[in-house]
């Protein structure tokens, strides 16, 4: 395949980026090859579950303990409640989309922006037009126009449906900075953004049961470190979109840490 047929497999071959995909590759396999996954898998994923949606609203600035958002039965209270939702919410449907995602990512993408804003609205669902506000206040970058917007998503919609022999790591690197970088939608960029990532992680066979949480390293590593790295991707110049790659591979990889304290755990009696 010729780099213009697929630029996302250009990516793979930046500095730096074969490593992170092997770093990844190995943090990945490690845990799955744990003795409690071949036991109580359903019990990872469930937990993995949430604490990606913890850290996925932590990083839209809902930093909420793990307990709370573990006891919390109502979320419309107030806006980091409503963000703590949206992310639970965005979690348990994601699953339900990955037989769509090859096929019409543009589709999945305003189901999960519906998913996340919970309400019927005329702005919910679809990308915004010229002159509508948006709401994500964690990213900084000059926000592109509606028009630059669609056909920006119209491009990484067919990079997806053509696929790539890019590493998963790679392509969920670009969904994820893409879709922050346009915030393509009035709210909840972020969450469907990180959601849209995790697609692609556990479609693409590198992450099947779900088990490796990127939201929850990007949380550890800070949102500040997220913010500049994104800052990187965004100038789209070859050592800027590596260093956001390399960073979303070390979030995957302490997503599959935090995975593994807890199949210890378990193998414990402790969890």
């Amino acid at each position: 395949m010729s780099t213009t047929a697929d630029p996302l497999a250009v990516l793979g071959s930046l500095p730096g980026v074969a490593e992170s995909v092997e770093s990844v590759r190995k943090s990945v396999d490690r845990v799955y090859g744990h003795r409690v996954m071949r036991r109580r898998s359903n019990e990872i994923t469930s937990e993995a579950a949430l604490r990606g949606a913890r850290g996925s609203a932590a990083l839209s600035g809902a930093d909420w303990a793990l307990e709370e958002v573990r006891r919390r039965s109502d979320f419309s209270s107030d806006p980091e409640a409503r963000t703590v939702g949206a992310a639970l919410r965005l979690t348990a449907e994601a699953g339900q989309l990955l037989s769509i995602w090859r096929q019409s990512p543009l589709r999945v993408l305003a189901r999960l922006h519906l998913v996340a804003a919970g309400v019927q609205e005329d702005t919910v669902g679809r990308p915004r037009l010229a002159g509508e506000p948006v709401d994500e206040p964690v990213v900084e970058l000059p926000l592109p126009s509606a028009e630059e917007v669609a056909g920006r998503l119209e491009g990484l919609s067919q990079l997806i449906i053509a696929g790539s022999a890019a590493p998963a790591l790679v392509t969920a690197a670009v969904v994820h900075g893409e879709l922050l970088a346009l915030r393509p939608f009035g709210s909840y960029n972020g969450l469907v953004a990180r959601a849209a990532a995790r697609l692609v992680l556990v479609g693409s066979g590198l992450d099947p049961k779900s088990i490796c949480p990127a939201e929850t390293g990007h949380a550890e590593l800070g949102r500040a470190a997220y913010v500049a790295a994104l800052d990187g991707y965004a100038t789209g110049t070859p050592e800027g979109m590596a260093a956001w790659i390399a960073h979303c591979g070390k979030a995957v990889e302490l997503g599959a840490r935090e995975s593994t304290a807890v199949c210890e755990a378990l193998q414990r009696g402790a969890a």
